[in-house]
């Protein structure tokens, strides 16, 4: 079978997915549907907020299923009824077996790391905040078990001494959907090859990430608190609290920098300069570059400092 004769339904959710259905859709390989989260209240208004996913394939003319559970019957028939050769799967959800099983040519996933290190909900964050030098992306067919499945295809990427878990996200994004691209052609020309995960050693795993994980302990190491910083950013974000006037104040830190150098000051000491803000670490200082403070909007410090004021104090 050819790759633009294939029946594919893709399943995802956020931009990390849209990526790899665009260039689905605009290298012309034949998508019969989408599945994609259920709309959804947000905001204010508790507007109902339509996945990138959605939005896109409707603007296609695809068939969008939205399934609140994944193992309801009538879901499972319209999915029966779109008759796919394959499916595909970029940061949607765990599958039950009545759904991956069903394609002739089986379901494939898209992680954001080379399995089997980081399995789990928070790939590309981990593996900046554990200062890894290199991540990547695989492709591997779906089985009962969470990111566990056989390898098809591998691509490996640098992570950059400054690198941010946006900047991974965005580079990792534009070469899965090209692995994605290279898989298809892979099974549909049934030149498709797989390697099993090694199940007998322990690797790096990329569990969720909680508000409590992205607390800076300031008693860490100055690097150590770096990557925590950049593995956050921009989202779901690193943050502290600072005493200011009697008030807990709880800021988000976007960007930092560890500065190794030995000091006199007490373990997160808030030191302020005419332009910045650095706190002292047992093995230097960590300058905090970018960040928000509640009701604010997220600004660079040395532009902060314009208009407010910090007093010298310890940081919680």
């Amino acid at each position: 079978m050819t790759s633009d004769k294939m029946r594919i339904v893709f399943m995802g959710t956020p931009d990390f997915a849209l990526a790899s259905l665009k260039a689905l859709v605009e290298n012309h390989y034949n998508v019969v549907g989408v599945v994609t989260v259920a709309d959804k209240p947000s905001g204010r208004g508790q507007k109902l907020h339509e996945s990138p996913v959605k939005l896109y394939a409707e603007s296609k003319g695809i068939p969008v299923l939205q399934p609140i559970k994944l193992k309801d019957e009538t879901f499972v028939n319209a999915l029966k009824a779109l008759q796919p050769d394959l499916q595909i799967v970029v940061a949607f959800r765990m599958l039950p077996e009545v759904v991956w099983r069903l394609p002739k040519y089986g379901t494939f996933n898209l992680h954001a790391s080379l399995l089997p290190n980081y399995r789990g909900a928070a790939p590309i964050n981990w593996a900046i905040i554990n200062g890894e030098k290199e991540t990547g992306v695989t492709t591997f067919f779906i089985d009962e078990k969470i990111d566990t499945g056989a390898i098809i295809a591998q691509k490996v990427t640098p992570i950059e001494s400054h690198e941010t878990a946006g900047t991974l996200h965005d580079k990792l994004m534009v070469q899965g959907a090209e692995l994605v691209l290279k898989t298809v052609d892979s099974i549909a020309e049934g030149s498709c090859t797989t390697q099993p995960q090694n199940k007998e050693v322990t690797f790096a795993e990329a569990p969720k990430i909680y508000k409590e994980t992205c607390k800076i302990d300031w008693q860490a190491e100055g690097m150590t608190i770096e990557r925590l910083v950049r593995g956050m950013s921009p989202y779901p974000t690193a943050w502290t609290a600072f005493v200011q006037k009697g008030e807990v104040l709880n800021v988000k830190v976007y960007d930092a920098l560890f500065e190794p150098v030995s000091h006199q000051y007490p373990i997160g000491e808030l030191l302020v300069g005419k332009k910045g803000l650095r706190v002292a670490v047992k093995d230097g200082y960590i300058q905090l570059l970018e960040l928000q403070l509640p009701a604010k909007k997220r600004m660079k410090t040395t532009d902060l400092l314009n208009g407010f004021s910090f007093d010298n104090t310890t940081i919680l």
